[in-house]
């Protein structure tokens, strides 16, 4: 059962702060083998989606109005707990986003920019590939749009 929280930079606690970051390295920097800059100053504008099982922070996303970060509103730093991923909390904190996006900016169209070998996972909750595949901090990439 993946408890959600939808929280603006403000709103987190120190504790949610550090265990959003923890996870967010454990997963992009540490098992992706990627050193780039998560912290890149986009977490004041962010709404952030914590997802918990038995008060665990073990998935988590950070959404976006639109122009403030892409043109359209948007989804990133997607992750789930390694340990955790056989659940499918992947789809149950993006479905959250996604009603998060709805719910909170009125936005009906959401921009990604998806790791490409999560394609199909993407496809399965109605994102679309747009253009063509491109480097973003040494990862494969692909820009995505789901319109509702």
């Amino acid at each position: 059962m993946l408890t959600i929280k939808t929280k603006y930079f403000n709103e987190l606690t120190t504790k949610e702060l550090y265990n959003l970051l923890q996870l967010r390295n454990e997963v992009f920097i540490v098992e992706q083998d990627c050193v780039y800059q998560d912290i890149d100053g986009k977490d004041q504008k962010a709404l952030h989606v914590l997802g918990y099982k038995n008060e665990n922070l073990i998935a988590y996303t950070r959404v976006f109005e639109a122009g403030d970060y892409f043109k359209e509103a948007s989804i990133g730093r997607v992750v789930v707990a390694k340990n955790e991923r056989q659940h499918k909390y992947g789809y149950k904190i993006m479905k959250a986003s996604i009603e998060a996006v709805e719910d909170n900016f009125k936005e009906n169209k959401i921009v990604i920019s998806a790791q490409t070998y999560l394609k199909k996972f993407y496809n399965n909750l109605g994102f679309i590939e747009t253009g063509k595949e491109y480097l973003e901090d040494g990862i494969p990439h692909k820009k995505m749009v789901k319109n509702k």
